[in-house]
């Protein structure tokens, strides 16, 4: 595969030449748009998830994070923007996302992998409902599953907005709606 282009993804390598390493950062990601940083001190955070779904990732070896932050689950429906920004999609960005992480140093065998979103907030319901959150949600674990990855812990589902915040130092995980932590992963 080609190499990721710097518009959708945002790696943040740890300063290995002596100096020491950046100051704390928050790392913000948007719809479409991932980061992965094997700096201690940042933490990478995305906001108002509703059926967007944040696969966040964790290696404590090789000190590695990282979260996508993806829209819908299947390229099919935009090729053009499945092009312009793959991360988008669940069935390009998952792939490309852990591409990202494999060149920092993340191992898919010491990954711990967490999802959270994948909401249905619309308040359509019933019949009429498009499941988009809960298809996003189907998407992720298929494409993690057919790669041998396996989901550690998931914070999906219902009808609420939720922000997630990573910490690239001990992989912990917050789970927030509005101002209130909803959960701890």
């Amino acid at each position: 595969m080609s190499t990721p282009s710097r518009e959708y993804v945002t790696v943040f390598p740890e300063r290995r030449d002596g100096v020491a390493a950046w100051a704390a950062a928050r790392r913000i990601v948007g719809i479409g748009e991932f980061a992965v940083s094997d700096v201690a001190t940042d933490t990478i955070v995305t906001h108002a998830l509703g059926s967007c779904i944040a696969v966040c990732i964790w290696d404590a070896t090789a000190s590695v994070g990282g979260l996508l932050h993806f829209l819908l689950p299947d390229s099919a429906v935009n090729a053009e923007r499945a092009r312009v920004q793959p991360a988008t999609f669940a069935n390009t960005g998952i792939p490309l996302f852990f591409q990202a992480a494999y060149a920092v140093g993340l191992d898919k065998k010491r990954c711990r992998v967490r999802l959270v979103g994948g909401a249905e907030i619309s308040g359509l319901g019933g019949a009429n409902s498009l499941n988009v959150g809960k298809r996003n949600l189907l998407a992720a674990r298929n494409i993690l599953w057919r790669n041998g990855v396996l989901i550690e812990s998931e914070a999906t589902g219902g009808s609420i907005a939720r922000s997630v915040a990573l910490r690239v130092s001990d992989g912990r995980i917050n789970v927030t709606s509005g101002r209130d932590l909803i959960h701890e992963m």
